[in-house]
């Protein structure tokens, strides 16, 4: 049975941040005292050198606020989404029930979207992105905070997500270089595009039910469920690429250890493997592959 936590007015910031580290460690979480931490800064509004200082100030009329956080936190809620941000790629981004919260793991994709814009001349001349599923939009938000040469279409079957991922286009100052679109893939976005990259649901349904409650019991499904095999929205991807102008090059977070299978996929229309980008835990995690005339 959970156990509530209960803070006072009267503790201090110090002994709130112990009480809420004990209850994390009871309630079985994996980083009891850095969630206590971040949890307890990100809702007073204050950084780790602000709380050291004021560790004796009491909670005073925050006591509830925090004791509803630590209880979200109790029941393995994601800290992100209790704050309603995450920190992707050094910036900051909204995250809602609508999106998926976005991973460390995921900045694998900019990495690799971003030599391949190295490696392939475009670095210096106008280009265009599409992101198909954006989501939060931190895959085309982030690429082009790095390439102010660039524009792009964003993508998402959800009008909500799309909604979130305007917010933070607006927030980066990228808003006006993106359009936004509610729809499968690419279809009605136009041909040409120098670079597509994609964060697409890649766990198969049948795993979903083992995930951990983090990701199970607070991300969207449709932005997990891959079909038997993982691999559907790859195809259906594949499929798009059919319908584009050539040179293409895609970029894609893969599972860890799809890498091959998903190269596999996209062999079938023609694409040849340029490079894969290992994750923080040493797996294959983007891919880049390219589709020439």
């Amino acid at each position: 049975m959970l156990q509530l936590l209960h803070l006072r007015p009267e503790q201090s910031l110090a002994e709130a941040l112990a009480a809420m580290t004990q209850a994390f460690t009871r309630g079985g979480l994996d980083s009891p005292q850095r969630d206590a931490r971040f949890l307890l800064q990100g809702l007073l509004g204050i950084d780790g050198a602000q709380l050291l200082s004021a560790s004796t100030r009491p909670l005073g009329e925050a006591a509830a606020m925090v004791s509803a956080g630590a209880n979200r936190r109790l029941a393995h809620e994601p800290v992100s989404r209790i704050l309603g941000h995450r920190e992707f790629y050094g910036r900051d981004f909204i995250v809602t029930p609508d999106v998926l919260d976005p991973r460390p793991d995921t900045e694998a994709v900019v990495d690799l979207a971003l030599e391949v814009v190295r490696s392939s001349g475009l670095s210096g001349r106008a280009l265009t992105i599409a992101d198909i599923g954006t989501g939060s939009g931190i895959l085309i938000c982030t690429l082009l905070a790095e390439l102010p040469n660039g524009t792009g279409v964003a993508t998402d079957v959800s009008p909500a997500a799309l909604e979130v991922a305007r917010r933070n286009a607006e927030k980066l100052g990228v808003a006006d270089r993106i359009r936004f679109v509610a729809t499968s893939g690419l279809s009605g976005c136009g041909e040409a595009f120098d670079v597509v990259v994609s964060n697409p649901p890649y766990i198969r349904g049948e795993e979903i039910a083992g995930l951990d409650r983090e990701v199970k019991d607070y991300d969207p499904h449709l932005a997990l469920d891959g079909g038997t095999d993982g691999l559907d929205v790859y195809r259906e991807i594949a499929r798009n690429t059919l319908e584009l102008l050539r040179p293409l090059r895609l970029v894609l977070e893969v599972g860890s250890t799809q890498a091959e299978a998903v190269e596999g996929v996209f062999a079938a229309v023609g694409a040849r493997p340029l490079a894969r980008h290992l994750d923080l835990g040493g797996h294959a995690r983007a891919v880049a592959m390219e589709i020439h005339l």
